[in-house]
């Protein structure tokens, strides 16, 4: 049974630094792409970044770009969401979602070409 357990979220201040983690078990992953999406309060799911498991190569939204990285650890068979410089903004739920289609970097982005998901962490940032 595939699983992806999210975890590193929490109550932080405007500024601040959180590491978010994905921990993948029960299937090979690889060669899965790993994406991350948050939830804010009353809005919509959004894309956040994703990774190739195989090839390495990664995707950022342009509106986090320059705050965030994602990045794996394929002998821990987990990922990780490194949040710099946090805003209130960014609170939301966080997803871990795994896609075994293998989307090309521009489809990334594309919720439902993601396979599994996790249950998320909470992620609140106080101004």
């Amino acid at each position: 049974q595939v699983q992806l357990v999210e975890s590193g979220g929490g109550l932080v201040q405007a500024g601040d630094s959180l590491r978010l983690s994905c921990a993948a078990s029960g299937r090979t992953f690889s060669t899965a792409t790993m994406g991350w999406f948050r939830q804010p309060p009353g809005k919509e799911r959004e894309f956040v970044a994703a990774i190739s498991r195989s090839g390495g190569g990664t995707y950022v939204a342009d509106s986090v770009k320059a705050r965030f990285t994602i990045s794996g650890d394929n002998a821990k068979n987990t990922v990780y969401l490194q949040i710099n410089s946090l805003k209130p903004e960014d609170t939301a739920i966080y997803y871990c979602a795994a896609s075994f289609l293998n989307p090309a970097p521009h489809a990334m982005a594309i919720m439902r070409l993601y396979n599994y998901w996790g249950q998320g962490t909470q992620v609140t940032v106080s101004s």
